[in-house]
Parts: structure tokens; C-alpha cells; sequence
């Protein structure tokens, strides 16, 4: 069998780098770009993970986790952020550490438009939550800035959401029911 391609093994990576970091609880909204670390998150016995039927209710988990002890993140794609904005205040009235990693759509070579709004807007729109705003655009970033947030969230009890490109996680296209672009 062989070993994860390079555009795999920077999704490895980023599990490693958050179980390591104590991550214990994966909340997320399907998302392809998300798959690997969902993935992983569900295979592995020491992590919880939580299917979410919105994004915001991931916020709430989040901050529940860390009242209770525990460390999450967040998986989320830039459309999600907007459905967030008013469950943001709790970050910011309650002063609860965030980690959110937003997977980017609306950027590189985006062919849906409905995408667009909010994939240029997600940077500015988690920086007037109080958010901080990280991003990571190639693989050899990963450990560094993964690493970097999860000290920045849970050390230093900053808010912070890390961007992973359109360019890093890969081209989306669409396809019809006969596979044909």
C-alpha cells in the first residue's frame, strides 16, 4: 500500500500537530477539504468527534469544551464564518479561548459564485469578531502556524482562526451526473 501523496501528508500532518497540541474534541460541518482530518478525528478513540448541523453550534462547543476541561477546534469552510458572526460574541463577552480552521473557498480558481462573497470577505469579517487571523497558503506552513495558533488560543487565551487557501487544500470542480465538467 502506499504512503499519503504530499497534498495528503500536510492533512496528516495538521492532525498530528492538533492531537499533539491536546486537542480532544473535533467539531466540523462536512466539508471535503476537512476530510482527512474528520477522518482521523473518527478513527481515533482518544478524540471526540461532533458532527454539527451549523457552524455556530460549533462555537458554543468549543467554549462548552473548555468550561469543561477540554481543548477543541472548530472545522469549518469561509461560507460557514458568516453564519457565525452573532455566535461570536460569546467569545468575546465570555473572553473563551477559539480555534477554528476554515477551510477557503471563493479564492483560487473558485468556479462556484455563490462562494465568492464570503471567500473574500472571511479575513475582514473574523478580524472585526476579535478574531485573530492566521493563514496558512503552503504545506511546509502547517506545522508552524497550526502550532503557533494552538499555543495562541489555549496558552495565551486568544480567539484565533487559521485560513487554509483554496490553493493548499485543492482546485474544486464541478462536475454533472456524467462526470463532465
Amino acid at each position: 500500500m502506499a504512503g499519503p501523496t504530499r497534498d495528503e501528508a500536510w492533512q496528516d500532518s495538521l492532525f498530528g500537530i492538533l492531537k499533539a497540541g491536546g486537542i480532544r474534541q473535533v467539531a466540523y460541518v462536512p466539508d471535503a477539504g476537512h476530510a482527512r482530518a474528520i477522518r482521523a478525528a473518527q478513527e481515533d478513540p482518544d478524540i471526540e468527534d461532533i458532527l454539527l448541523t451549523t457552524e455556530e453550534e460549533g462555537v458554543a462547543l468549543v467554549c462548552g469544551a473548555w468550561l469543561g476541561g477540554q481543548r477543541a477546534v472548530l472545522l469549518m469552510q469561509s461560507s460557514g464564518g458568516g453564519n457565525c458572526v452573532n455566535m461570536f460574541s460569546l467569545l468575546d463577552n465570555c473572553r473563551f479561548p477559539f480555534l477554528a480552521l476554515v477551510t477557503m473557498r471563493g479564492e483560487y480558481a473558485e468556479f462556484n459564485p455563490w462562494q465568492l462573497p464570503m471567500g473574500k470577505r472571511t479575513h475582514e469579517v473574523l478580524e472585526m469578531m476579535g478574531i485573530t487571523v492566521l493563514r496558512v497558503s503552503g504545506a511546509e506552513q502547517v506545522p508552524e502556524v497550526i502550532g503557533a495558533a494552538i499555543d495562541s488560543a489555549f496558552l495565551a487565551g486568544e480567539r484565533v482562526a487559521v485560513l487554509l487557501s483554496q490553493s493548499l487544500i485543492g482546485r474544486k470542480q464541478w462536475t454533472n451526473a456524467d462526470g463532465q465538467h
